[in-house]
């Protein structure tokens, strides 16, 4: 038990806590109010969306329409083509796609000519295991109604989540197209970003297409090339027309595989010092002969590499000026799940000068046009860059 002195001294000490957390609180709410913290950074918009909201005729739009306007707005006026703002479907799409794989059902959907979306389950899928059939209609995927206007990407990110967790389909089928819901667990389902085959002009040369810099990409060219080497190939082409990017890290995990020493690429962030990308160590294709074929919509990571891969004489590169994107995108995802993509570093290669690919792209070693007359061209232009 404390005595009555020492309660009379207990209380003034809180008191005088008491006094030191409000001058703290007041302090700190000066300095705010004198620097600008507390005032609104944006008092017109404020101002606008206060009379819209008070005075306009219309209802203002549900959910955050109003805000992924204002947004696209701020964008627009910061002028900058790569600093995006995506919705959540499409956010949750385009992660899906950077990852190499996503949950999902296995599942393709077709807009029929009378305005049904009809499910195409893939054989042995969760959702052909499931019970749902070829032709079935998509009424709803859990609280989602399904109408003819709803777009592909909604529909799409809706059935796509954790893997392991489930989603209920509702869906109508013949005769008489009685709703009928069924619960499906989601599984892993790979998006491939690599195709492979040996050439029909010469069963030597071994050509990968490589449509996007996921995640899963360098796993999957180091899969392709054992395979064709396995079936013959000596020779390999790898084919980046079209190959709008994507990871960077991924990019140079790739150059890695095919360089044996020396640099790879260079960045920079906004107040920060500029950084490197090094070979540590041969990769493990670092010796087999290489093609590459490029074009104008060759894009940022896909330039990565190729163009790692020309400054160090590793492989020719064959078709168009690519696109020429210097640039480095972070990605924030928002509170409701959309994302905000921002232009925050760039880079630049070996050789190359800094900020002279913009707008330039690489130049090819042999330009071949690229277009449907000249297929076969580029690829016979490759085979014989390989084999003299």
């Amino acid at each position: 038990m404390f005595s009555k002195k020492e309660k009379k001294s207990l209380a003034v000490i809180g008191f005088l806590e008491i006094i030191l957390v409000a001058a703290a609180f007041f302090a700190g709410a000066l300095s705010a109010h004198l620097i600008g913290i507390d005032k609104d950074p944006f008092p017109l918009l404020s101002e606008a969306f206060s009379l819209l909201k008070g005075h306009g005729l219309k209802a203002l739009p549900s959910g955050n329409a109003m805000e992924y306007g204002m947004i696209r707005g701020m964008l627009q006026v910061y002028n900058d083509p790569y600093t995006v703002f995506l919705e959540p479907p499409q956010h949750t799409l385009q992660s899906n796609q950077l990852a190499g794989k996503f949950g999902g059902i296995g599942i393709s959907l077709e807009l029929s000519a009378d305005n049904y979306y009809l499910i195409y389950p893939v054989p042995d899928s969760p959702a052909a295991k499931a019970g749902i059939l070829t032709g079935d209609r998509l009424v709803a995927v859990d609280d989602l109604i399904i109408q003819a206007d709803t777009p592909m990407d909604t529909i799409q990110a809706a059935i796509r989540g954790p893997v392991g967790a489930r989603v209920t389909l509702t869906i109508a089928r013949l005769p008489n197209f009685t709703p009928v819901k069924i619960s499906v667990v989601r599984e892993e389902i790979a998006l491939p970003s690599v195709t492979w085959n040996l050439t029909a002009e010469n069963a030597r040369v071994g050509i990968l297409q490589i449509n996007v810099i996921a995640a899963t990409t360098p796993d999957e060219i180091t899969k392709a090339i054992k395979d064709l080497q396995s079936r013959g190939a000596s020779y390999f082409i790898l084919d980046f027309r079209n190959n709008g990017g994507g990871l960077v890290d991924a990019g140079v995990n790739i150059a890695d595989l095919f360089l044996d020493k020396g640099p790879i690429m260079e960045q920079q962030y906004r107040d920060q010092p500029a950084s490197s990308f090094q070979v540590e160590q041969p990769g493990p294709f670092a010796k087999i002969p290489l093609a590459l074929l490029v074009n104008h919509d060759t894009a940022s990571a896909a330039e990565i590499v190729a163009g790692a891969l020309q400054s160090q004489k590793r492989a020719l590169l064959i078709g168009t000026p690519t696109y020429g994107k210097d640039t480095i995108q972070l990605v924030y995802t928002l509170d409701d799940g959309s994302s905000l993509h921002v232009t925050a570093a760039h880079w630049w290669l070996p050789g190359i000068p800094e900020g002279s690919l913009e707008g330039k792209g690489l130049q090819p070693d042999i330009f071949v046009p690229d277009d449907a007359a000249h297929q076969t061209v580029l690829i016979n232009t490759a085979i014989n860059s390989l084999i003299k």
